[in-house]
C-alpha cells in the first residue's frame, strides 16, 4: 500500500464508508502497486474518502486457491484483505482507522466470516506493520512462486493468474496473458514468499480494539 507516514489529511477526517466496485476500480489501478485487481474474488469493497474526495480503498475476498482450509472449517468463513491503498497525503494511523472501521462492518454485517487473511509482500517493501498494528497476528510465511513480468504493460502477475476462470472458461485477461506467454513475450521471475497474517473476527477482540481505531 502506499506510504502515508507524512500525510497531511487526518486519519479522523476520513470518511469511511462500503461501495460497490466499480467506485474504486480504477483508484486502485492507478494507486495500488499491482496496478489491478483483475483475478480478485471480490466480496466486500469499502471506500475511503476526505471532503468527498476518494483518498483510499480496500478489498476482501475470498482466497485464491484452496489455502483458506489452513484458516476455516469452510471457505466462506474466511476472506482475505486482497488491495489497501491510501494516498501520501492520508495522515499517521490512516490505515489502522480504515482496517478498523472494516473489521466492525465485517463483524456485523457478515457475521458467518470468522477469520481475515492478508499477506504482506517483502519484494514491495512491505513487512506487515500495518496490520501488526490492527492486532493481526503473523502466522508464516508462504514458498517462494512464480510469477510473470509483462514488459508491455510493465506489470508482474501471479502464476495463478495464468489459470483464472469464470464458468469452466479462462477469463479474457488470462486469454491475452496466456497468448503473450506462448509468444515468449512474458519474462518468468521468482516472487519471494510473503508474510501472512491472521485477525479473528471475534466479538470480543473486536470490543478490545475499539479504543484503539
Amino acid at each position: 500500500m502506499e506510504n502515508s507516514a507524512e500525510g497531511s489529511l487526518k486519519a479522523r477526517s476520513l470518511d469511511i464508508s462500503p461501495c460497490v466496485t466499480s467506485d474504486v476500480r480504477l483508484f486502485i489501478e492507478e494507486n495500488h502497486y499491482s496496478k489491478s485487481i483483475n483475478g480478485v474474488k471480490i466480496t466486500q469493497c469499502f471506500k475511503i474518502e476526505h471532503l468527498g474526495e476518494l483518498v483510499g480503498a480496500v478489498l476482501f475476498g475470498q482466497l485464491s486457491t484452496t489455502a483458506w482450509k489452513k484458516f476455516g472449517t469452510t471457505e466462506a468463513e474466511v476472506l482475505e484483505l486482497r488491495r489497501l491503498v491510501l494516498l501520501d497525503k492520508c495522515g499517521k494511523n490512516s490505515e489502522s482507522r480504515a482496517i478498523g472501521y472494516c473489521l466492525r462492518w465485517l463483524r456485523t454485517n457478515l457475521p458467518h466470516v470468522k477469520k481475515i487473511v492478508s499477506y504482506a509482500d517483502p519484494m514491495y517493501g512491505h513487512d506487515g506493520t500495518i496490520y501488526r498494528a490492527a492486532n493481526f497476528t503473523m502466522v508464516g510465511v508462504t514458498p517462494d512462486d512464480k510469477g510473470f513480468y509483462d514488459p508491455e504493460t510493465g506489470k508482474t502477475y501471479h502464476s495463478r493468474a495464468m489459470r483464472t476462470k469464470y464458468k469452466g472458461d479462462y477469463k479474457p485477461f488470462v486469454k491475452r496473458l496466456r497468448a503473450k506467454l506462448e509468444a515468449g513475450l512474458l519474462v518468468e521471475k521468482v516472487l519471494k514468499g510473503k508474510f501472512c497474517y491472521v485477525y479473528g473476527l471475534t466479538l470480543t477482540k473486536c470490543r478490545k480494539r475499539r479504543k484503539d481505531v
